[in-house]
């Protein structure tokens, strides 16, 4: 091998030196390439740009030291499925931009063009602040935001799968990237994201926090739902890294893979036909619904810990993947508040935008009320979960469990499609329910009775004797009602007929992708 491409190549191998590198292992985070090892299969990573970097040159123009490249980016393959992947080298001056001409990585990066031009996914590794102020002195002027811009990532959004994990500190154009994802993860306790840092925090507001409090997954998972989920350790989160990337095409040109399935089609699970209490306000697991219909062993959920009133879960039926929108009667009694409806607006448009079918689990009284769900714009939010599923491309079947009512009710059906939806016999909808319905419509009639309580109930029971879904069915305006324990074999055999469908459909959808 030639000795000076030998020497850059070690130089590079080296990264910021031993003591960076400790520094590194000390914060509980593995290096760039420590990562890249874990997450992509064995010997398969191609590194593109290795010898990008500032060399040190001596009296006689000859090479005596290189500083590698804070970025360290390449193709490889996940699950035998080529990548593109790109992290920064936290080991490098903090893993902050580098200021070359034509950057490796990030906004406008080599490692985004990879993956827009040959239409393969995305993986950045997120562990670095992005641009610095020193930057300027450097190049001589101060450069205008969207010279270099996110215009590439936009893009990307509506063609290829788009991963990020945090895996560090990520504030300025790295915390961009991780929101124009279409799944996003960051490691509870070594990670945090933010529009800026404690210093800047401090200098601006004048107030001292710490960028776990700022920042970490309690606030950006757990509250904020800026990133989708949280896991202990970055190997957890290679995992759900490899997770995702399994049920997704390579692109919007093809269809997600199908996987061998030994979990049989007409499994009918008599446990459904009691997992709906007789109580109509008592909680039930929707979780365990999901699980008992599905293939088994196939669930994986994103943003389980915000927006708790919806779940939102990738998983199979017969191998074929889907997306499962259920609403969570443990929370909120299912209504639809603010943070879930942003939720399910994000899960509605990844799965439109990769051809994945939508499965509406339903059980939904409708939008949160009071004051503080006013306050968070409830009602705007979930007017655009209703948008959204109104420009729906992708077969979406609505099965209601129990309550499907309201404005929040029309968040489960897609209108301008065949619009198919079936019922357990327990299932109810309307406007609004039976009770709060009575006491607005004959609130005056209510009042002047001599027992306004009893009138009230009274009235109810009337008027709940027309909400009988027997009733709705006589009138084709639902189009079946099911025996519980048929669910998982109804579902199998519409999603196995939806393929030669989504076949004749692929390609970019006619908007830009998908909104963060």
């Amino acid at each position: 091998m030639n000795e000076e491409l030998r020497f850059r190549r070690l130089a590079a191998l080296e990264m910021g030196g031993p003591e960076a590198i400790k520094r590194q292992h000390a914060n509980g985070r593995l290096t760039v390439r420590e990562r890249f090892a874990r997450l992509l299969d064995e010997e398969s990573l191609r590194e593109i740009g290795t010898l990008g970097g500032s060399g040190e040159y001596d009296e006689n123009n000859k090479l005596v030291r290189v500083t590698p490249a804070p970025y360290v980016a390449g193709m490889a393959r996940v699950n035998g499925r080529p990548v593109a992947i790109g992290g920064e080298d936290f080991t490098v001056r903090g893993g902050t931009t580098f200021g070359a001409a034509r950057r490796k990585g990030g906004q406008g990066g080599f490692i985004e063009d990879l993956a827009h031009y040959y239409k393969i996914p995305l993986v950045n590794l997120i562990d670095g602040a992005g641009g610095t102020v020193t930057s300027a002195k450097k190049r001589g002027y101060v450069a205008f935001p969207g010279v270099h811009g996110f215009e590439r990532s936009v893009q990307l959004l509506g063609e290829v799968p788009v991963v990020s994990a945090v895996l560090g500190t990520a504030a300025g154009g790295p915390a961009g990237r991780a929101i124009l994802s279409h799944f996003s993860i960051m490691v509870r306790g070594t990670s945090q994201i933010f529009a800026a840092g404690p210093p800047v925090v401090k200098r601006s507001l004048g107030r001292d926090i710490h960028k776990e409090e700022l920042g970490g997954a309690s606030v950006a998972v757990d509250k904020a739902g800026t990133i989708h989920n949280a896991v202990d350790t970055e190997d957890e989160a290679f995992e759900q890294i490899r997770r995702f990337l399994s049920f997704m095409p390579q692109n919007v040109w093809e269809l997600p893979p199908v996987l061998p399935c030994d979990d049989p089609v007409d499994r009918c699970e008599i446990k459904l036909r009691d997992i709906v209490p007789e109580k109509r306000t008592q909680p039930y697991s929707m979780h365990d619904l999901i699980d008992l219909v599905v293939d088994k062993g196939s669930v994986f959920e994103i943003q389980p810990t915000n927006g708790k009133s919806v779940i939102t879960s990738l998983a199979r039926l017969d191998g074929r993947p889907v997306g499962v929108i259920a609403n969570n009667p443990k929370f909120y009694s299912g209504a639809m508040d603010a943070s879930s409806a942003h939720k399910q607006i994000h899960f509605m448009e990844l799965c439109d935008t990769f051809h994945i079918p939508l499965v509406f689990l339903v059980d939904v009284p409708g939008f949160m009320v009071g004051l503080k769900a006013e306050q968070e714009a409830t009602l705007r939010e979930g007017m655009r979960a209703v948008y959204v599923a109104g420009q729906l491309t992708v077969p979406t079947i609505t099965v209601v469990i129990r309550k499907c009512y309201g404005m929040a009710g029309m968040a489960t059906c897609n209108k301008n499609d065949i619009d198919l939806k079936i019922s357990w016999p327990t299932g109810e909808w309307g406007s609004l329910p039976v009770e709060g319905g009575v006491a607005a419509a004959f609130r005056r009639d209510i009042e002047s009775a001599d027992d306004p309580k009893a009138r009230e109930k009274e009235l109810e029971a009337e008027l709940r004797a027309y909400a009988s879904p027997f009733r709705t069915a006589e009138a084709f305006a639902v189009e079946e009602i099911i025996d519980p324990s048929e669910t998982r074999p109804i579902l199998c055999e519409f999603i196995a007929l939806a393929e030669s469908r989504l076949r004749a459909n692929l390609g970019p959808k006619g908007k830009a992708g998908v909104s963060p």
